[in-house]
């Protein structure tokens, strides 16, 4: 089974032009832009903004797939960013700010309610950072 969200050739611009806060989601842009030094890249069907890609098989299957090590999402009243890693085990995000977060995703709704430079710590701390 292939992964649906892959690397695409589609305008991060555009993409990112297309939603209400677009001002937080550029300047996401450029602070993960400059600590990866990755180019970023549209995933999916205008579904996520990555950066970086390695390759992996999953457990038990020879399939090899991509995923990107740091990247983000505009959506509706937020903005989701993914690391790979699992949070909840993560000592920074209790000095984050305003944000909720799932195993590898943080949840903000402004940038303004999150500590700047906790935010790059996380993600310069991820930025290589793989799954498996």
């Amino acid at each position: 089974m292939s992964l649906k969200t892959i690397p695409t050739n589609k305008s991060v611009q555009k993409f990112i032009d297309s939603f209400e806060n677009k001002e937080d989601a550029t300047k996401l842009l450029k602070i993960i832009s400059k600590i990866t030094g990755k180019k970023p890249v549209v995933w999916g069907d205008n579904f996520m903004i990555g950066f970086g890609k390695y390759k992996y098989t999953r457990k038990g299957k020879k399939e090899e797939l991509e995923w990107f090590n740091v990247g983000f999402a505009p959506r509706k009243g937020r903005l989701t960013i993914y690391l790979t890693c699992y949070l909840e085990n993560e000592p920074l995000i209790k000095k984050l700010g305003k944000v909720t977060h799932g195993k590898g995703c943080l949840h903000i709704k402004k940038l303004v309610d999150v500590d700047m430079d906790i935010l790059k710590k996380l993600i310069t701390k991820y930025k290589d950072h793989t799954w498996y």
